[in-house]
């Protein structure tokens, strides 16, 4: 089931890209991503509110609280310059650079997290890494 969830992660990313696209034609990137923000925060707690998720706000430990607000903020940063990049480029070239997140992920969960990967893990992130630089160069 995890891969269902995987790929529609993929496709609404995807739609987000073309969308965001003509969203920032003639808008500043920084108001278009805070337009952005306050859609995704309504749409958030909204579903937080209608499954009655918000009962479980205080069980949420001192240490998830500060790792979720740091990915809140590199999650931000993300999108920021995101959006700055694609008012200055092309959706494909900007996306192919932004999905080298996979491979930076992947070496990030090594380094912090001590995580194991395999050689199908490692000639993925090389190909990934070659696919990049083919549509960027």
């Amino acid at each position: 089931m995890w891969f269902v969830y995987a790929f529609l992660s993929a496709l609404f990313a995807a739609l987000t890209s073309v969308l965001a696209k003509v969203g920032v034609d003639g808008v500043n990137s920084n108001l278009a991503t805070a337009i952005r923000t306050t859609v995704i925060l309504v749409l958030a707690w909204g579903i937080v509110w209608m499954t009655g998720t918000n009962k479980q706000l205080t069980l949420v430990s001192p240490k998830s609280w500060t790792f979720l607000i740091l990915s809140g903020l590199t999650t931000g940063g993300s999108w920021l310059f995101f959006y700055k990049a694609l008012q200055m480029g092309t959706v494909s070239r900007v996306v192919s650079v932004d999905k080298f997140s996979v491979v930076l992920a992947i070496l990030l969960s090594v380094l912090f997290l001590h995580e194991v990967v395999s050689l199908k893990v490692l000639i993925g992130s090389g190909l990934i890494t070659a696919g990049v630089l083919c549509m960027v160069l």
